[in-house]
């Protein structure tokens, strides 16, 4: 298929509507067989679930053109298995496993002229999404519910390189210890939205998270787990039961202890122990590791000695190893790749 005019290598990370998009509608108790539809308008009610109590969710993946001239996306199984349980948190109706990715494939195979080609830096960012579309006034579940994947072609997150980030520790807690703060929900990210923007306003890149139990442990910024490397190279992260459990994060685990013989562990993390760390990353799908070269608490500087001015070697290791697996330069472990 010949692809789109895009100027690929000056794409931002932005939308860009596609030609088609899945649909699958959820009424009387099941989900219809699905649909791919050029029309990229929702004509929901004024009182849908949505739009009155938030009831959706969401996840977010990417499709690479690899450097044999393939289209695949990476783990995209994961990606329906945190669906299902973010919408069993807020009681909406898990769309199949087996359904997401095929879903995944057919609308991607739709779009194949927005996939951007091997070596520009840019993907297909696939978004995957339900939500209630009935009216619901009364504090409650919906009873009908959409179930959509849109694409759209996206640049590298970081223009001109990764520029390492600075973080300042937050005043705002993002999640409770027994709330949403280990699902995908859409509610998350709009709390997050006031704290994101008093960031900026301060100069600062993101926000580090502390647990709102005890506000002296690490968590998460509003959208990207942390990843550490001590002074002897060991690869460390947060472990919280709520903060999102990232596929990126999990992937980078696994290529630290399999592909680069390292040490690594999810642990609890003490913010009075970041000194002691020689690295720090954030990792998330759109930028899979962005560099931390220092974090502010409150006017004490805590400085990455291997990150303030690029990528410390180990990060930077973990950062080529896992895209050169997306990409196809570097064998994959069983089931990471599907092609579509």
């Amino acid at each position: 298929m010949e692809k789109k005019n895009i100027d690929w290598a000056n794409l931002g990370f932005g939308y860009i509507q596609t030609d088609y998009r899945y649909v699958s509608n959820y009424k009387n108790g099941a989900w219809d067989d699905g649909v791919l539809t050029e029309d990229a308008n929702v004509v929901i009610n004024e009182c849908a679930g949505v739009l009155q109590y938030a009831q959706t969710v969401f996840e977010g993946l990417k499709a690479y053109t690899t450097s044999d001239g393939r289209i695949v996306t990476f783990r995209p199984d994961l990606n329906a298995e945190r669906l299902e349980q973010s919408a069993s948190r807020l009681e909406m109706p898990v769309f199949p496993k087996d359904r997401f990715v095929e879903a995944v494939k057919k609308v991607v195979k739709a779009n194949e002229a927005y996939v951007p080609p091997f070596g520009s830096g840019a993907t297909l960012y696939i978004r995957p999404y339900i939500f209630g579309s009935n009216p619901v006034i009364g504090v409650k579940p919906a009873d009908e519910y959409q179930f959509r994947i849109l694409t759209t072609p996206v640049g590298p997150y970081f223009k001109g390189g990764a520029k390492p980030l600075t973080i300042r520790v937050s005043d705002f807690d993002r999640a409770a210890p027994h709330g949403t703060g280990h699902i995908k929900a859409g509610l998350n990210y709009a709390m997050s939205l006031h704290a994101i923007v008093d960031a900026h306003k301060q100069g600062y890149d993101e926000n580090m998270y502390l647990d709102a139990a005890t506000r002296t442990k690490v968590e998460e910024t509003g959208g990207a787990n942390f990843l550490f490397v001590t002074k002897d190279g060991k690869v460390v992260t947060p472990k919280s039961s709520s903060i999102l459990p990232s596929i990126t994060r999990r992937s980078l685990i696994y290529v630290a202890k399999e592909y680069l013989g390292l040490e690594a562990e999810e642990r609890e993390i003490y913010l009075d122990e970041l000194k002691d760390f020689a690295e720090c990353g954030l990792c998330g799908t759109a930028a899979v590791i962005s560099p931390v070269g220092k974090i502010v608490d409150h006017g004490k500087e805590i400085c990455f000695p291997s990150g303030m001015n690029e990528m410390g070697p180990v990060t930077k290791k973990l950062y080529e190893t896992l895209t050169g697996i997306q990409m196809g330069t570097i064998k994959a472990p069983e089931g990471w790749i599907v092609e579509i």
